[in-house]
């Protein structure tokens, strides 16, 4: 079922960005739960399959229906800043008011008729406080164990993401960036149209505060509109790239390329198919920071990269220069 959101100008205006560390985690585990979005990530789902068995997930699974349905807001709220931590969104999660919490979460239940009668649904409902304080724990659980140790790379392709699309707009203006965030999105005479699982009549409706745009690596082939009233109109869409996430190894850099720049600085170039911080390269190359910094220098007074700055971050990509040096390499 469409949702259309007619944005005026205030909404215009406001449109952001937002690369969310929480955000990527409850995602992660509705991806456990839809089979549907598991194309990308096999290798993945393979390989924290024991840290997934190590986990109680059941409270969590209690509110986060396996198709469609509600979960509660409070879990993951819109952050307030393009580049939040993930302990700032946490704490913003464990100090969730609890008649909020309550009333989300007896939403959420509704989508499963009987559920709230259930003994673990009485037991949610009849202790908001605590419920949220147990939910938050659990949620940084499954932040270390499934989200954080992948987290350098992930968060190097979602900044890639937002960095390609604010030169959309730069470039082309909002009717670029809308018309290709994801086949299922449409932008026509100022309206934005979402697919929408669930009842309308919770849906959120533009009044003026824009619209939070947040790449997500493990939301595909989706996109979330969300969230329902009071919170901000956030579209969760599949980060552009992502794709490149499903090889766990690093792969080595070409023979001839390693001969000509060392087989460190031609990893780094040849490894940088996707913008990335030097943190980010520093972590998928095994290198120390200062080493990768290092090369970083060489290549990009070569001529073979280029860097621009992104929130606090400084994102570097190969020149088609670079590019043409690389794919000659592999040929």
């Amino acid at each position: 079922m469409p949702l259309t959101l007619r944005l005026g100008a205030d909404d215009l205006r406001r449109c952001r960005f937002a690369v969310s560390p929480l955000c990527q985690t409850h995602e992660a585990l509705r991806m456990l739960r839809r089979s549907a979005r598991h194309g990308y990530h096999r290798a993945w789902l393979r390989r924290v399959a024991p840290a997934v068995a190590g986990l109680d997930l059941s409270p969590l699974w209690l509110l986060i229906p396996p198709v469609g349905g509600y979960t509660p807001d409070f879990l993951g709220p819109p952050p307030e800043e393009p580049y939040p931590r993930f302990e700032d969104e946490l704490a913003r999660v464990r100090g969730t008011d609890p008649a909020l919490a309550h009333a989300e979460m007896s939403r959420s239940l509704a989508c499963t008729p009987g559920l709230a009668d259930t003994p673990q649904g009485r037991a949610a409902l009849d202790d908001p406080a605590g419920t949220v304080r147990r939910l938050a724990d659990l949620t940084e659980q499954a932040w270390r164990a499934l989200v954080a140790p992948d987290w350098a790379r992930h968060r190097a392709v979602l900044e890639a993401d937002v960095a390609h699309r604010s030169r959309q707009v730069a470039d082309a203006g909002l009717d670029a960036l809308f018309a290709g965030l994801h086949p299922d999105v449409d932008w026509a005479d100022g309206s934005l149209t979402l697919p929408v699982r669930g009842d309308l009549r919770d849906a959120q409706l533009a009044d003026g505060r824009g619209v939070l745009l947040m790449p997500s690596v493990f939301v595909w082939p989706d996109v979330v509109s969300g969230f329902a009233r009071p919170w901000q109109p956030t579209v969760i869409y599949p980060a552009r790239g992502m794709g490149g996430l499903t090889v766990d190894d690093v792969p080595r850099p070409p023979e001839a390329l390693a001969r000509l720049l060392g087989r460190g600085r031609a990893a780094v170039l040849a490894g940088l198919s996707d913008p990335a911080s030097t943190t980010g390269l520093a972590r998928r190359h095994g290198l120390a920071p200062s080493t990768v910094s290092a090369h970083l220098s060489v290549l990009r007074e070569a001529g073979l990269l280029g860097s621009r700055r992104q929130g606090h971050q400084v994102l570097y990509a190969r020149t088609p220069l670079g590019d043409a040096v690389v794919a000659g390499a592999w040929s």
